[in-house]
């Protein structure tokens, strides 16, 4: 799923290791979620939400990877 985890890390300067330890997850899981390896269980997204003030909405787009899928 298309994500901009790693934009809003790098927008806080954070490190992988940061943004884990704020989330209460391993640096893999933040560095699979960043490359799309990974799709966050609904509990993670919505904490991801909140520590950044967006909406689920707004960091994780699972349209956007269909459209990709579809021009594939």
């Amino acid at each position: 799923m298309n994500n901009k985890l790693k934009v809003l890390r790098a927008m806080h300067n954070w490190s992988q290791a940061d943004l884990a330890e704020r989330l209460q997850v391993s640096r893999q899981t933040v560095n699979a979620l960043e490359t799309g390896k990974y799709d966050p269980s609904l509990a993670l997204a919505f904490k991801i939400a909140r520590l950044f003030e967006m909406s689920v909405e707004q960091i994780f787009d699972p349209e956007l990877e269909q459209e990709n899928k579809k021009e594939s």
